[in-house]
């Protein structure tokens, strides 16, 4: 499917992987819309960007936040054809240890932004998207990409919550994919290993550049450009379905 013409929605979209997509997708000519709580940063990004970006202050996990936005992004741009799932959050805790057993409200927190919320954007938007006319000679009406970690795969001490809701947006790609077959939709997902976004701003240089000696080659993080451009490619690549695909350098992460 060409990104050209068509529109986007990008949950997260205000920072790091979800703004680089949002400006590689506005470069391709594609509509965007910005789902993001941050308002602040995503009005600046849509103001940045022109009239053909478009923020929506969303809460992803909640049903009715995400079917008006929906609705208000068909209204201004005629059709969805596109989503990226990248909003999501994480927690340092263990299931048990010195400060007892894991919260539970924290670890329902995570589950609901991550996995509901991935759940509840992608399923609202397939029932616009199963109303488009085909775009191409394929007869793909939309294309859904969601965004899971290593940790789905290679979850480290503390990240229990995290490696659970990232494991399920794994678990949920083929089966999605094979029910909106018959709608034209695609559903893909992009697994990221340690991304350059502002987070590793933060941290001292020694263990960043740990992280760097962890990976296999190129030993570096990647770049939220690189994400983007690999997001790009499986919407333009239609034989790209029910696939979660590892972004990694070929790094395997230990378990601290």
């Amino acid at each position: 499917m060409d990104i050209k013409g068509k529109t986007a929605i990008v949950t997260g979209g205000a920072s790091g992987l979800g703004q680089a997509t949002v400006e590689r997708y506005i470069a391709d000519g594609a509509n965007v819309a910005i789902f993001d709580l941050d308002e602040k940063g995503g009005t600046a990004l849509a103001e940045k960007l022109g009239e053909r970006a478009l923020f929506c202050k969303v809460n992803v996990a909640d049903e009715a936040s995400v079917a008006e936005a929906i609705t208000a992004v068909i209204e201004q741009f005629g059709a969805l054809h596109i989503v990226n799932n990248y909003a999501g959050i994480g927690s340092a805790c263990k299931t048990y240890g010195k400060n007892g057993p894991h919260p539970l409200d924290s670890y329902m927190k995570v589950v609901m932004v991550n996995q509901v919320g991935t759940f509840n954007v992608a399923r609202l938007a397939a029932e616009r998207m199963a109303a488009n006319e085909p775009v191409n000679d394929d007869g793909v009406r939309g294309v859904i990409i969601n965004t899971a970690s290593v940790a789905a795969y290679e979850g480290q001490v503390g990240q229990v919550a995290y490696s659970a809701t990232k494991g399920a947006v794994v678990g949920m790609t083929l089966p999605m994919a094979r029910e909106l077959a018959s709608y034209g939709i695609r559903v893909n997902t992009i697994v990221p290993g340690l991304i350059h976004t502002p987070l590793f701003e933060t941290v001292e240089e020694s263990y960043y550049k740990s992280l760097e000696a962890s990976t296999v080659f190129p030993q570096r993080l990647g770049k939220t450009s690189e994400i983007a451009a690999l997001s790009a490619h499986i919407v333009e690549n239609d034989y790209i379905n029910g696939e979660c695909i590892r972004m990694d350098a070929g790094i395997r992460m230990q378990p601290r």
